[in-house]
């Protein structure tokens, strides 16, 4: 709405109108987020179609990691390698619990063999400690584990928010191509599980290592070799329960990677898929009004089933792969207890091995076991991860490339400066383009004076529109250059005024804070738009979006014009859901009570000319827009009209060329 309008009276001198103001998040220690700096990876021109989408999903992880393994960088959260570090030294002080247990394992057992009841009394009073440290070393994983993630997640969150919010950017991805859909989502759902994960997989992933490494030298021990006699042959297998268990795990672990091969792309179409679900809900409550009095229900019900059965088709999809994956999980799990049973019985049989070694192993081996069979057991969730972090990564990308261009790589960007001498606003040489180069306005050259009521007229499609966003900051891409009075503030009125949630009080004021103005200027500023009706309602929170009109909507705009007061006033179609009446109301309001602000509106209206001092017209030719008159509307003595000096300029170069 307003790109660096001043949150209130008493802060007059905040400065605006070079560029938007770049927005700061802090991190949760209070440090600033410095975001960082995005890599161009050009794809290469030799791949397959197939071979540079594998690339491209590769390089999105790469993506993902650049800005997430910041955490950690000097410019991450202060206590990031704290709490890392203190969950590995947790961790490991767990696994040595866990062998504690297994050793007092084999002892009760031993001694329950043996009818042993003083060892079984003694061992029964050291198994408490045992668990009691167990337990309390799993809490403060939890807590080591979750504080990682939740203060991850708020840096990273931060960084992005940083990024998508700065510069307009959030804007500017509706009007560019690229995998960026639902960006909210992206940021609030994806970004979330692309965080959590990594921990937990990290966390487990440590954790299985060290169980295994220890537990294996178990096995190794009290397993001993085994002879087996094959066709009066006898054959030697050292260690055969470490052996016996890479072997269960591998064959797990492979059946899981073969069967779940495709649970990263579909655990990714359906995330797609609930985001599009989401959005889908969403554009209707907020476009309720249009679509109740237009009786489309039947045909946003007809969307949004078929947006609804493609959700659930991708989650028949990903209910087939979790059905496969169970189908191994479960039975490794029902049948690794079991093995180690089976592969001691006949060592314990002829009296080699005691009970207790016999239990020491087999819980050793499960143990073993569920460390080898960890990707058995988190596959899905890895998968799901990976189309996350992919999801978030997009976004990342096509906010490169919108910073990439800000600094001048590919298409033209708009330059921003500052004006000469006491003009407010000027354009010099400015060409308005898409994003993809198409000419939309070109060969604009205006200078507009302090005081000045500038109206912008043109047929529909002229770019009229497209030249005021140029103006206010939000459309970058074309040429030339947008300049400003030094330390004048810009506030600008689009045809759909936002209206945030919450009180009346924080509407009007926005985009400045509620309490930067008292209830009595807030009634004042309604009493002179026509909202007196509204004055007893200021501190109620109501859906004030939904409930007021197009017309009341404009009217609450203008009123947030009185409160910021800015030099330089922008109207993109402010007055379109106004009659005739109230928009003469409003425009001779605005320059009774602001006389010495600049205006420049774009309207099509003709009655709009009587509160204008000057006019310039856009016509629409090959090659874009161009300016094709600039006439006073109030007469001023000794001006020359910029627009001829320019012409006959060109013309006088030309017949020197």
């Amino acid at each position: 709405m307003a790109k660096s309008a001043a949150k209130s009276e008493s802060r007059p001198d905040k400065p605006s109108g070079n560029k938007p103001p770049v927005i700061e998040i802090d991190a949760e220690g209070g440090d600033p987020i410095e975001p960082p700096p995005p890599e161009l990876v050009e794809p290469d021109p030799d791949l397959t179609p197939e071979e540079a989408e594998q690339a491209r999903r590769d390089y999105l992880l790469t993506r993902f990691w650049i800005s997430a393994r910041s955490f950690w960088g000097s410019n991450g959260d202060r206590l990031a390698w704290i709490f890392s570090i203190g969950l590995l030294i947790l961790i490991v002080g767990q696994v040595g619990f866990q062998y504690g247990i297994n050793v007092w394992n084999r002892a009760m057992f031993d001694a329950i063999e043996q009818r042993d009841s003083a060892t079984v009394f003694y061992l029964s009073a050291v198994f408490f400690p045992l668990a009691i440290g167990s337990v309390l070393l799993g809490v403060a994983q939890v807590f080591a584990r979750m504080a990682i993630q939740r203060r991850w997640r708020g840096w990273l969150t931060g960084s992005v928010m940083t990024r998508w919010l700065a510069q307009g950017r959030y804007y500017q991805l509706n009007l560019v191509g690229g995998d960026h859909k639902n960006p909210e989502y992206r940021i609030a759902e994806d970004l979330r599980i692309a965080t959590d994960s990594p921990v937990d997989f990290v966390a487990g992933v440590t954790a299985a290592l060290l169980s295994a490494a220890t537990f294996i030298a178990v096995l190794w021990t009290i397993g001993g070799a085994l002879t087996v006699t094959i066709g009066g042959s006898a054959f030697t297998i050292p260690g055969f329960l470490v052996v016996a268990a890479v072997l269960y795990a591998a064959i797990a672990s492979g059946a899981i990677t073969v069967i779940g091969r495709h649970f990263a792309q579909i655990s990714e179409h359906k995330n797609q898929a609930e985001a599009e679900f989401r959005y889908a809900l969403t554009r209707v409550r907020e476009n309720g009004e249009s679509i109740a009095l237009l009786g489309g229900e039947d045909e946003e019900r007809d969307g949004i089933d078929k947006t609804f059965a493609n959700v659930l088709r991708q989650w028949a999809r990903l209910a087939g792969q979790h059905m496969r994956t169970t189908l191994v999980s479960q039975g490794s799990g029902l049948i690794a207890p079991v093995v180690p049973l089976l592969l001691c019985a006949p060592k314990f049989l002829d009296g080699s091995m005691t009970l207790g070694q016999v239990m020491q192993a087999a819980s050793a081996f499960t143990i073993v076991q569920t460390a080898f069979g960890w990707l058995v057991d988190n596959y899905p969730r890895l998968a799901d991860w990976n189309a996350c972090a992919r999801r978030i990564a997009s976004l990342m990308m096509s906010l490169d490339g919108l910073e990439r261009a800000e600094k001048g790589d590919g298409i033209g960007r708009i330059q921003r400066g500052e004006t000469k001498g006491e003009a407010m606003l000027g354009l010099h040489d400015l060409s308005v383009t898409l994003d993809d180069g198409t000419a939309v306005v070109g060969e604009t050259e205006v200078v507009i004076e302090p005081g000045e009521r500038l109206l912008v007229a043109g047929e529909s499609g002229t770019g009229k529109s497209t030249l005021v966003r140029a103006i206010a900051g939000l459309w970058p891409w074309g040429g030339g250059s947008v300049n400003f009075h030094p330390d004048r503030r810009l506030f600008m009125l689009p045809q759909k005024p936002y209206v945030p949630s919450g009180t009346l009080r924080r509407a009007v004021a926005y985009p400045g804070a509620a309490e930067d103005w008292t209830i009595g200027q807030i009634g004042e500023a309604l009493h002179k738009v026509g909202l007196d009706h509204l004055k007893e309602k200021i501190e109620e929170e109501a859906p004030w979006d939904q409930t007021l009109s197009g017309g009341e909507k404009q009217r609450l705009a203008f009123a947030r014009l009185l409160l910021h007061n800015p030099d330089i006033i922008v109207l993109d179609e402010a007055t379109s859901a106004l009659d005739e009446k109230s928009q003469d109301k409003m425009m001779e309001m605005v320059t009774t009570e602001l006389p010495k602000a600049t205006i420049v509106s774009v309207a099509h209206r003709a009655e709009l000319e009587a509160f204008h001092s000057r006019k310039i017209v856009l016509e629409r030719r090959k090659g874009g827009a161009k300016l094709v008159s600039d006439v006073d509307l109030i007469p001023r003595k000794g001006r020359r009209r910029l627009l001829g000096r320019f012409l006959r300029d060109r013309l006088t170069a030309r017949k020197a060329a």
